[in-house]
């Protein structure tokens, strides 16, 4: 009787288990790779956006970081990994 008990609890903490798997760590890793994918494939003049929301356009690509233009005249050095999207559209800045 205890040892059918024992194989219900651990049948419970598996199914527990793969459930925690595929609605969460899988889709985290699908994101994580997306994003590693976007960020070896960025080129200069792409225009992007940060993680803390700023914009701008790749002037020169390094090892490790970006330098942004983000406005005239001014430049900014960016970690790869701060690029948070690649944008397409010229019209991505807003209505100002």
């Amino acid at each position: 009787m205890g040892n059918n008990s024992q194989v219900i609890s651990l049948l419970y903490i598996v199914g527990l288990f793969a459930i925690l798997y595929f609605l969460m760590i899988r889709p985290q890793q699908q994101r994580q790779k997306k994003h590693q994918e976007m960020i070896s494939n960025i080129k200069q003049n792409e225009k992007v956006i940060t993680i803390g929301g700023i914009y701008g356009t790749i002037v020169r690509i390094k090892d490790k970081s970006v330098i942004l233009e983000v406005a005239d005249n001014v430049r900014m050095e960016f970690l790869k990994t701060a690029i948070s999207q690649v944008t397409h559209e010229e019209g991505d800045k807003g209505q100002q």
